[in-house]
């Protein structure tokens, strides 16, 4: 085993993958196992096990040993040799942490490099001369400041000098890979030191240069901090409540559009930031779809920034403004721009996560979530009633299904096709006064248990 499992297993943690090492060639390797693919010019293998139960050990890698030369494109080896020696395959490897073998036969560790006094000490140092693993390939320098977010370890003074000094390669680097490390960098326990790390070494231009911006532009008083540091904090809680992807770039995201949008209000002797939502929105698509996101991510994220000020005075807003604001971002992403507002919040430096104001809006929206009690709900409309009773519209019609609807609404059991169109031709015998008598309790029962539904939900939300 080697590489990122084994540094893993020494740390105590579970590892995401496993890769293997061998002196076997590809060839040999596919022979030994029924499920394999090989799809790549790299000699690794993938041996699929489809009978345990850990999502983690269902598919092996396993590489022969290689011998890499020169990097011509600063991101991929112009030539591969396999070998026949775990050494020549080690000192390719990029920080010393992931460049620990262990033998699982043998039970021996081959640790040529220190690494495992790296992972003690917690320290990121590349295997060897710096400046030649990062001309291999650019994409360390990224994953250098990832692997010291999600471990909380520091890169060390020659490996960092040495990412200053080459972070123009990032530019040879696509779009794609560039992404991926990005987002562990977001899905790590401590974004906002990740964030931190590439604004010291200056790489978050090659990432988000949009970002920087936001830098020591100061805010109105209701913020604590400038707008960089507003967002970091925003997605920072983010990352603590363990929210998703497209929450944390929401979060970081959600401001994006203040610098540009940042005028002076001599009335109010502070700044304001009129419009920064739909400029944000704008900026965030485009960030988003130069980083390759997909569609669907680009579209929620999108969405999220636009409306993330939807906040206002719960005494004004009615809930039909909040039914708008619901078919805007759509009922599947209602919450997470609820929890994306509290995020905002804590991140302008207030501790309060849910002050009565907003569990107020919460309340309004799960009250504008509820499907309406309606005769919508019965197992039978009003063509099936003049099917059952071959009549033609009428108000007899109506009569009836609020009629039905009471008697569902006291006993929901009774909400099936076969009862309702056998109760159906009941109630069709009687007059029209006696129905309307009868649909009118139904009316009134409705409104009774629409009302105590309302009153159930403020009353879990505490407010009035």
């Amino acid at each position: 085993m080697v590489g990122g499992c084994v540094r893993d297993l020494i740390l105590g943690r579970k590892p995401k993958d496993w890769d293997v090492t061998t002196n076997a060639t590809p060839d040999e390797i596919t022979a030994l196992y029924k499920d394999t693919f090989y799809e790549n010019i790299y000699g690794t293998v993938g041996i699929v096990n489809k009978e345990v139960t850990d999502e983690t050990l269902k598919t092996v890698e396993a590489t022969p040993y290689r011998i890499e030369s020169d990097y011509s494109d600063n991101r991929r080896p112009d030539n591969v040799e396999f070998s026949k020696k775990i050494e020549d395959d080690l000192k390719r490897r990029d920080f010393t942490i992931n460049a620990i073998a262990y033998d699982v036969e043998e039970q021996i560790i081959l640790d040529l490099y220190e690494g495992i006094g790296d992972l003690k000490q917690g320290v990121i140092r590349t295997v060897g001369e710096p400046d030649k693993r990062f001309g291999e390939d650019g994409l360390r320098i990224l994953r250098a400041v990832r692997l010291s977010t999600e471990l909380n370890f520091v890169v060390n003074h020659e490996t960092k000098e040495s990412i200053i000094r080459n972070r123009e390669l990032l530019n040879n680097i696509s779009q794609e890979r560039i992404r991926d490390e990005f987002c562990k960098v977001l899905m790590s326990p401590n974004p906002k030191k990740g964030l931190e790390n590439m604004v010291e070494i200056g790489i978050l231009s090659f990432i988000i240069p949009e970002l920087e911006e936001s830098f020591s532009i100061g805010q109105n008083q209701a913020h604590k901090y400038d707008v960089f540091e507003h967002l970091l904090r925003t997605l920072q809680h983010s990352a603590d409540k363990g929210y998703t992807l497209e929450l944390r770039l929401a979060a970081l995201l959600h401001d994006i559009g203040k610098p540009r949008s940042k005028r002076w209000s001599e009335e109010t002797k502070q700044p304001t930031f009129y419009g920064h939502d739909v400029i944000g929105a704008r900026m965030t698509e485009k960030i988003l779809t130069r980083l390759k996101f997909s569609n669907q991510i680009i579209e929620d994220v999108t969405k999220l920034v636009r409306w993330h000020m939807f906040f206002s005075d719960t005494e004004q807003v009615t809930l039909s403004a909040v039914r708008r604001m619901v078919a805007n971002v759509g009922r599947e992403h209602i919450w997470d721009l609820m929890n994306l507002r509290v995020c905002d919040r804590v991140g302008t430096g207030r501790p309060k996560e849910n002050p009565y104001r907003l569990r107020k809006y919460k309340a309004m929206v799960e009250e504008a979530m509820v499907d309406p009690i309606s005769v919508g709900m019965l197992k039978i409309d009003g063509k099936g009633i003049m099917e059952v009773t071959k009549s033609t519209p009428g108000p007899k019609i109506g009569f009836i299904l609020h009629a039905l609807l009471e008697e569902v609404l006291e006993n929901p059991t009774l909400n099936t096709k076969e009862y309702l169109e056998n109760k159906t031709v009941e109630l069709f015998k009687l007059s029209v006064e006696e129905l309307k008598k009868i649909g009118d309790s139904g009316k009134k029962k409705k409104e009774e248990e629409e009302e105590k539904l309302v009153e159930e939900i403020r009353k879990k939300h505490f407010v009035e």
